[in-house]
């Protein structure tokens, strides 16, 4: 049992991304797709959110559009009190495709360096940045290599130190674990957590893996099929130190996953229209008792 405040009263204390009513709408060819319908949430400072939803759910236009990567048809995201209309600098994203964000021809500290040179101008506070994020990952032996020369885990440790090594206030993660195998993909899970936990960054975590996202989050937001809104904030109430083996065989990880799952199957056969948001929830567990300690 936490004497800590629920996510609800820490999200309210200090809120620092602000999703508001995003709206998205793709036009061309004839044919108009409304991808995003009403997207409304907030994630607290220091937070862990997993988003997670059926195949064509909009996440992937969600946080393009959280990134500033893609402007919303309407709606607005705010990053700490200012709208987001470009990609902001306190913010770092991590891609699926891992192999296509890396310099083949660059080591793994020059790609690691790359986006911190129109940030840190000096070069030794760079390289300080730098190597500090590969130990961070587990790569500081590995500074010399390229990318050619590493596993698929190792690669996508390569772009999570880059994401660490700019110090952002938020990490955008777009299903990163993806295109890596089932033992590669939790030890990365673990290390995400680590990061989190180490640093005190923000991270919003798009992922299809129901675990997963039970696993790695403080909240999950469960979205609907296309037009997408949010259909249920949930509370994941499991204890803040979390391991594969004992967290993933817990009783209370099968109703959370239970719940999420059953959450997802509805959403497939269900538009954002016929879907109105739930309030946060806690899956049947009393909120304020089983709240996370970081």
């Amino acid at each position: 049992m936490s004497d800590l405040p629920t996510t609800d009263q820490h999200r309210e204390r200090d809120v620092l991304l602000d999703v508001r009513g995003v709206r998205k709408i793709y036009s061309g060819h004839g044919r108009t797709v409304e991808a995003v319908r009403d997207l409304t949430f907030s994630v607290g400072r220091g937070e862990l959110v997993c988003i997670v939803g059926p195949s064509g759910a909009g996440k992937t236009t969600l946080l393009k559009c959280i990134a500033g990567l893609l402007e919303p048809t309407s709606g607005q995201v705010v990053l700490d009190g200012r709208a987001v209309t470009r990609p902001p600098e306190s913010m770092a994203v991590v891609f699926q495709e891992y192999g296509r964000s890396l310099y083949a021809w660059k080591t793994v500290e020059q790609n690691v360096e790359l986006p911190l040179r129109h940030k840190v101008k000096d070069g030794r506070r760079r390289r300080e940045l730098v190597h500090e994020a590969l130990a961070a990952v587990g790569l500081a032996d590995a500074h010399a290599a390229y990318p050619w020369q590493l596993s698929g885990g190792m690669q996508q440790r390569v772009a999570i130190a880059r994401a660490v090594a700019y110090q952002p206030q938020v990490l955008l993660m777009d299903e990163p674990f993806a295109a890596v195998d089932a033992q590669t993909r939790a030890d990365l899970e673990d290390l995400v957590r680590s990061l989190w936990r180490q640093l005190g960054v923000t991270v919003l975590f798009v992922t299809h893996d129901i675990d997963e996202s039970v696993y790695l989050g403080q909240r999950v937001l469960i979205l609907s099929s296309s037009p997408t809104v949010v259909m249920e904030d949930l509370t994941i109430d499991l204890p803040g130190e979390r391991t594969q083996l004992e967290t993933r065989s817990s009783r209370r990880f099968a109703e959370l996953r239970h719940h999420v799952y059953e959450q997802i199957q509805l959403a497939k056969h269900r538009r954002g229209s016929d879907a109105p948001a739930t309030p946060p929830s806690s899956a049947g567990a009393p909120q304020a008792s089983r709240a996370e300690a970081r």
